[in-house]
């Protein structure tokens, strides 16, 4: 019979007590995680993760999951010999390129995400952007300056897109039926055309439309570090701005956190990044004062 009276024992139950508050305030909220990175491709961070999304499930929060795949993307035109070409860290996308996105994202991808999470005792239903008609997307415009003639020269990046229109019926219907979405960021275009959409771009875009207490942007980084290495646990839209003047943040942190300010000013009520190597860490962040990671928004009160 286990002693009621050892540690261990009770600092779990102390553990539970302590997230009550958080549950309570999340309870009926939607929280929607972008899940991609090297987490993805480690059998137990993958299964740490699927427990986490089945452990909010049945707490009673709604968690929505977009997911991305750029390096499955990568393995799998190689293997077709198809070579890869990059702009602004966006994949230049020809018809053959979109075919195989497609087939890896909501084939592959998709399919085994949706097995993790029932294989830790869940439910989730696989989709993309063109189930429903629920994101439409249009075609990304990128510009580049010339070094000689200082013109501006369009570039054309093939079919890569970026939500125009979100329709959240498929997901809330989903989520009201007790299972899990877990979405494949591909969208069809107005002119009818598949696009592949950034995942980072695609979550924090139905993070706003569904009003989502939270966006989680699981990384491969501890979050928004200062120049000292220190981990930055609490950001709004202007201090983003003035650290990316100083240069405090750049490179491939700055496109997530300009999703992050998107998604906080279009209706989500915060935003984290957050790293996925850490076991749990979305539980960490959400169910404890400290936290664990960085959480950017305009609300004060958005806690």
């Amino acid at each position: 019979m286990p002693n009621p009276h050892d540690p261990a024992m009770l600092a779990k139950a102390e553990t539970l007590v302590d997230a009550l508050p958080y549950l309570q305030r999340y309870a009926g909220r939607t929280f929607v995680v972008k899940y991609g990175g090297h987490a993805m491709g480690d059998p137990e961070l993958a299964q740490d993760f699927a427990e986490d999304i089945v452990l909010l499930k049945a707490v009673g929060i709604n968690p929505v999951v977009v997911h991305g795949g750029g390096p499955q993307i990568g393995a799998m035109l190689k293997k077709v010999g198809v070579e890869s070409q990059f702009v602004d860290g966006l994949r230049v996308t020809d018809r053959e390129t979109a075919q195989v996105a497609e087939m890896v994202l909501s084939g592959a991808i998709n399919k085994e995400i949706v097995g993790w999470i029932a294989r830790a005792g869940g439910r989730a239903m696989g989709i993309s952007g063109k189930d429903g008609k629920m994101v439409t997307a249009r075609k990304v415009q990128r510009t580049k300056k010339d070094p000689d003639s200082l013109i501006e020269k369009v570039l054309d990046l093939g079919f890569v897109g970026e939500p125009e229109t979100i329709d959240t019926t498929v997901i809330e219907s989903i989520s009201a039926s007790g299972m899990i979405p877990v979405i494949a960021p591909i969208a069809t275009g107005a002119d009818g055309e598949t696009y592949n959409v950034n995942a980072d771009t695609m979550a924090g875009s139905i993070a706003a439309a569904l009003g989502a207490a939270r966006l989680f942007l699981l990384t491969d980084v501890h979050g928004v570090l200062d120049k000292q290495g220190e981990l930055l646990t609490d950001l709004r839209p202007s201090d983003i701005a003035r650290l990316q003047e100083d240069g405090t943040i750049s490179g491939g942190m700055i496109p997530k956190l300009e999703t992050c300010v998107h998604a906080v000013e279009a209706g989500c009520e915060a935003a984290v990044v957050l790293d996925g190597r850490v076991s749990h860490a979305m539980l960490l962040e959400i169910f404890t004062q400290e936290g664990a990671g960085t959480l950017i928004r305009t609300d004060p009160a958005a806690i």
